[in-house]
């Protein structure tokens, strides 16, 4: 059965997530129902390189499709993106090797989020408004406590005692874009909500609500702060998935002036 690698973008408002879930519109659910249409075969997998949480967005979110057909790759693009709603759009599809897992051989993961420095009409559901000034200089000097190895049990909601809660944080950053803020996180995996109180804690700094201390003392004992400051889940982008050693090309923010 051959197995192809596809790319995705989506805006993931209107859904609970990527996985499939009973009774809740999900990317995945979607992408499973164009498959079947566009192919016409009830068994076949669909597995993404990790999942996003309801209302997240992406702009490279990779998955893998085991499915026996013989259409070609372009054509099988094209009937997927015919089926799918307008919301959910599969960028690329390519012939991948049968070793190829789009999840275990994933290298590096990127996350975008979009801060909005003044209300918004049209970009509402891609940014998070802080109306407050931001002091780009203390959340870069924040960011900088969040890189290397260390436990993020603090910021998820998953069970350390089920999941390992260590993660390795390549780098983030924090960038002047005008109208936005965009806090780029890139690491080997993330868990549940954990990039969105990454950012809470950011915004935290960058208001003065609290001191950079507060972001260390998060990561080397068990506090509350993080949960109470998480970040709505709109300014969110799991902007790629990586596999290798080169990173892609940092994406393009929504224009806001």
């Amino acid at each position: 059965m051959p197995r192809y690698k596809l790319t995705i973008e989506y805006a993931g408002t209107r859904y609970s997530g990527w996985q499939i879930q009973t009774n809740a519109r999900t990317i995945q659910g979607e992408l499973v129902r164009a498959v079947r249409t566009a192919t016409g075969r009830d068994r076949f997998e669909v597995y993404g390189a990790g999942r996003t949480d309801a209302g997240v967005h992406a702009l490279g979110q990779v998955a893998h499709l085991d499915v026996g057909t013989a259409l070609p790759p372009a054509t099988l693009l094209g009937r997927i993106n015919e089926t799918l709603p307008a919301d959910i759009h599969v960028r690329g599809i390519e012939v991948a090797s049968h070793r190829f897992h789009a999840r275990h051989d994933a290298t590096a993961r990127g996350y975008l989020y979009q801060i909005a420095r003044r209300r918004t009409a049209f970009a509402k559901p891609f940014v998070w408004w802080v109306r407050d000034p931001l002091d780009l200089r203390a959340m870069r000097s924040g960011a900088a406590a969040f890189a290397g190895l260390q436990d993020f049990a603090s910021f998820t909601d998953d069970d350390p005692e089920e999941k390992s809660t260590t993660v390795a944080i390549d780098g983030v950053t924090v960038e002047d874009a005008g109208a936005l803020v965009l806090v780029r996180v890139v690491g080997s995996h993330f868990l549940w909500k954990m990039v969105r109180r990454m950012v809470g804690l950011l915004v935290g700094v960058g208001t003065g609500a609290i001191e950079r201390r507060e972001i260390a003392r998060a990561l080397t004992s068990r506090s509350d702060l993080p949960a109470t400051l998480t970040a709505p889940a709109s300014g969110l982008f799991l902007e790629f998935v990586a596999y290798g050693d080169a990173l892609p090309a940092p994406a393009a923010p929504f224009a806001i002036e």
